[in-house]
């Protein structure tokens, strides 16, 4: 079994799908393991030290991937790399496919059994498997660090022999992953913190770690929350009266962190430009769902727009800005998954195609579109006739 690791070819991606210690797992599965040469710099990890656990360092992506029956990656393969792909490799991967159907249907074709390690059901035994929760709670760190280098006042409050600084207020929408860890890094740099978010149990979830909820808690809200833990989307009616609750929240906050996002579907709108004219010069507004239409009017992917002295941080991949970490837990995700399609007797892959996880990740395989979400759906007769 061999296993290929290239090198992301995307150029903002600065993480890489295994680390030394994640190949040296691999190996003791009797995988053998080629890296490209210069896939693990960006999150400080050198060639030598993939070569001192074992691996291969290929000199470029075709090498590292030729005849791999398993090649993990970062982020969804491009239509220019499938070529380098053998038939039937398993190619695991953040697929990020909403949207994208036309390179779904293009890994259909290529013939490679795409998975899709964000799809991982959020039961018990796939935990160490989520890549959306070990990225996103380091989005959420990470959110807070760079809210804190772009505001131009300190966070917490001091009292000094020349007077005393207020504390930061600091005012995070949306309590899932990555809001918890913004709630509770804000916390401990010393800001006032207060949070929101449609779903109840995020109530209690915002105050254990010593923040102030802020909500409409009318019967909607109650019944605001899916079966998976995901937030529905909320009627025309409770949206008006949050937003209202919001806008006279916002006007006294010195930063506001965003994380709202519905899978598959276009971040929702909650702070709007009238949002941000109404806080004060200097304010912070940093927008994690910006890659989906942004959470915040006026943001923009990749930059930090001043809008007379409130700033909008829009920047992408927030992981990523500290990829020796990311990779670290986004490879030990991928590793935990792969372990599961080793049999560990003849040290080959056996993949259960019935297990609850594949089948609930598969995108693609034997060249065709094979999870319900993107197959093509087929027209019948009678609808062809209208």
């Amino acid at each position: 079994m061999k296993i290929g690791v290239p090198a992301e070819i995307d150029g903002g991606e600065t993480r890489v799908a295994a680390t030394p210690e994640t190949i040296k797992k691999f190996i003791a599965l009797g995988a053998t393991v080629a890296v490209e040469r210069g896939a693990g710099l960006a999150s400080r990890i050198t060639d030598p030290d993939y070569e001192a656990v074992g691996a291969t360092i290929a000199p470029d992506a075709a090498a590292a991937v030729a005849d791999a029956d398993v090649v993990l990656k970062v982020r969804r393969p491009l239509e220019s790399e499938l070529p380098g792909y053998k038939s039937g490799a398993l190619v695991i991967a953040t697929m990020d496919p909403y949207g994208h159907e036309d390179a779904v249907n293009a890994m259909g074709e290529a013939g490679i059994t795409a998975i899709a390690m964000e799809f991982m059901p959020r039961i018990t035994r796939a935990q160490v498997m989520d890549i959306l929760s070990s990225q996103a709670n380091l989005a959420g760190y990470q959110a807070v660090i760079d809210a804190a280098s772009t505001y131009d006042r300190a966070l917490p409050m001091m009292m000094t022999a020349a007077g005393t600084v207020p504390a930061a207020r600091v005012f995070v929408m949306g309590a899932g992953v990555a809001g918890l860890q913004a709630i509770a890094t804000a916390r401990r740099l010393g800001a006032v913190v207060t949070a929101t978010d449609v779903r109840p149990a995020a109530k209690e979830q915002v105050e254990s770690l010593g923040a102030k909820f802020v909500a409409v808690e009318d019967e909607e809200f109650k019944q605001a929350e899916t079966a998976t833990g995901y937030a529905k989307p909320m009627s025309p009616e409770y949206q008006v009266k949050q937003a209202a609750l919001v806008a006279e929240h916002i006007k006294k906050q010195d930063i506001v962190i965003t994380t709202a996002l519905i899978p598959g579907r276009a971040a929702p709108r909650l702070v709007t430009a009238a949002m941000v004219a109404s806080m004060r010069p200097g304010a912070v507004l940093v927008d994690l769902a910006v890659e989906r239409g942004g959470n915040v009017e006026g943001s923009k992917p990749g930059e930090v727009v001043d809008l007379d002295g409130r700033r909008i941080v829009g920047y992408l991949n927030v992981a990523g800005r500290i990829a020796a970490t990311a990779s670290q837990l986004y490879a030990k995700n991928l590793a935990a998954f792969l372990e599961t399609l080793v049999d560990k007797t003849s040290k080959e892959l056996a993949v259960n195609w019935d297990d609850e996880l594949v089948r609930a990740t598969v995108l693609t395989r034997d060249g065709a579109v094979v999870h319900p979400a993107f197959k093509p759906k087929t027209v019948t007769a009678d609808e062809g006739s209208l």
